[in-house]
């Protein structure tokens, strides 16, 4: 049993050092990663790519990450490196808390766990995929909880995989395709915050967007005219 919590406090340690790390960490600017990609060539590129990976463990926004990617290093090459480096903290992420908090949440939880368990273990996929593609949770949260869980470790892989692809389209898309944003990036200094505001401008859009949408009622057929006939007292419509 002491095992069990000596592991349980291992993770709080780790995820705290991450927090810590991702909050006072002096990061490099634009220009400065820019170039040195460009002066490392591939083997710089799967650094990167793991860097992004072990930043992703912790609680920095995947949304930020991607979309600075983008700047940096343009659209195809910034999709592949966002794609590997977020697969790779979702799946490190996920062995973590497997291996040093599972336990400890089932001696917590008890019996009260099994039904969720249950659920997780048979429908894990689809679970781990609703996540990833309406990014409500935050992508760590996600990731630690379905290592915490009985998801089988091949369809929350499957489903990360999976579920990342649109989002993260649309993130480095941004990133790389807003007319002046590369010159401007690389005068204005901290990559995360760039990637902080860039990721709220994409957001605040995808707000806007949905504040705006036609609604109709529920269950109203758009295709029904409107019904328009006279009603007189006493009928019953």
């Amino acid at each position: 049993m002491r095992g069990t919590w000596v592991r349980a406090g291992v993770l709080v340690a780790v995820l705290l050092g991450a927090a810590v790390l991702a909050l006072t960490a002096d990061l490099p600017d634009v220009a400065a990663v820019r170039a040195w990609t460009d002066g490392a060539g591939g083997p710089g590129l799967l650094v990167l790519a793991a860097g992004v990976g072990v930043a992703l463990v912790g609680p920095v926004p995947r949304t930020a990450l991607s979309v600075l990617l983008g700047v940096v290093l343009g659209f195809g090459t910034g999709l592949a490196v966002a794609l590997a480096g977020g697969l790779l903290g979702g799946l490190v992420a996920f062995a973590l808390s497997r291996a040093l908090g599972r336990d400890a949440v089932v001696r917590l939880a008890g019996r009260r766990l099994a039904t969720a368990d249950r659920v997780l273990a048979e429908r894990g996929f689809a679970a781990v995929l609703a996540g990833r593609l309406l990014p409500v949770v935050p992508f760590s949260v996600l990731s630690h909880a379905a290592g915490l869980s009985t998801v089988p470790p091949g369809p929350y892989a499957a489903a990360t995989a999976l579920g990342l692809l649109p989002s993260t389209v649309l993130q480095v898309g941004a990133g790389a395709s807003v007319p002046g944003l590369t010159e401007w990036a690389a005068r204005a200094g901290s990559p995360l915050r760039i990637g902080l505001l860039l990721a709220a401008v994409v957001g605040a859009a995808v707000l806007l967007w949905w504040r705006r949408r036609p609604a109709g009622e529920p269950g109203e057929d758009p295709q029904r005219p409107p019904d328009t006939a006279a009603w007189a007292p006493g009928q019953v419509r």
